[in-house]
């Protein structure tokens, strides 16, 4: 396919990422628009050839109906030609030279073999009633390409609230991957996973990457063209983790680190907080039995 603009999502709370990401975009040579969809109101000052993509009867029926801020990323079936990734991916090949052999719809994401995350019970039902390896054709919505046009603004909201699929593309309170998912599917677009054969290229998530995982890269045709952050955001002991600050400057760097810090000491909490709940219940059920034995 023959990419015409790169989406994104973003707000303020992303913002180094996103810097990251756009920085590591034209690094490796890419020049095309990118095209940002404003997660909620909290935007901030864009770099060059970067700008604010909202479509209002979007924003106003994701609002509507209440639902997650992140199914703003539906805007993109209706835009064709495009790579769409979250702010918290970089780039390691050019967009534009390793889609230019695949058509239809494109990812390269491992969930085909942890699909938990991308479906729900009424889409996993869906998706068994068409395929015994619907697995297969399932991605992270994190980042995809797609070619073709899926759906105009008001089919894909006709879409979405229909009656087997609004639970998980309307109503989800977690985030819009089954539902993309979901939509995706229904759209009949051909899907092409460049980690599944032919192309079998190296994972794109930067979880499954150890200490020397440029090792991994030696094949120029396997080598992975993003790395995403997915559920890792935070994690200080991933060596991967030097691809995206080296795209930082020293400043940045260091707010970074703050935050990924914030972070950490917020789950110690949280972890400490479900620990003492947990002996708490302990307890209480000893004492019930206790009771019951005098």
């Amino acid at each position: 396919m023959q990419l015409k603009q790169i989406i994104t999502l973003a707000n303020e709370s992303v913002k180094l990422r996103f810097l990251a990401m756009e920085r590591s975009l034209r690094a490796v040579g890419c020049d095309l628009p990118l095209r940002v969809i404003p997660y909620d109101d909290r935007k901030f000052d864009l770099p060059g050839n970067a700008t604010w993509w909202e479509m209002p009867g979007i924003s106003a029926w994701v609002k509507k109906w209440g639902a997650h801020p992140t199914m703003r990323k539906y805007q993109c079936f209706t835009e064709g030609h495009y790579q769409f990734v979250d702010a918290d991916v970089c780039f390691l090949r050019n967009p534009e030279e390793v889609l230019a052999r695949h058509e239809g719809f494109v990812t390269s994401c491992g969930h085909w073999h942890n699909p938990a995350e991308t479906v729900t019970e009424e889409s996993r039902r869906y998706f068994a009633e068409r395929s015994t390896t619907w697995q297969s054709r399932i991605f992270n919505t994190g980042q995809f390409a797609c070619g073709p046009v899926l759906y105009s603004e008001e089919d894909v909201k006709a879409q979405a609230e229909k009656p087997e699929f609004r639970a998980t593309c309307v109503e989800l309170p977690h985030h819009e991957q089954p539902g993309i998912n979901m939509l995706v599917i229904a759209s009949g677009v051909e899907i092409t996973n460049l980690t599944l054969p032919p192309s079998r290229m190296e994972s794109t998530w930067a979880g499954d990457y150890g200490a020397n995982f440029r090792d991994y890269w030696t094949d120029a045709e396997r080598m992975p063209y993003i790395i995403h952050w997915a559920g890792v955001n935070g994690r200080t002991d991933l060596p991967v983790n030097e691809i995206f600050l080296s795209y930082l400057t020293a400043a940045e760097r260091a707010e970074v680190g703050n935050q990924w810090k914030t972070k950490a000491e917020k789950k110690r909490r949280e972890g400490q907080t479900l620990n003492k709940r947990v002996r708490k219940v302990g307890r209480a059920a000893k004492a019930f039995v206790n009771t019951l034995k005098g």
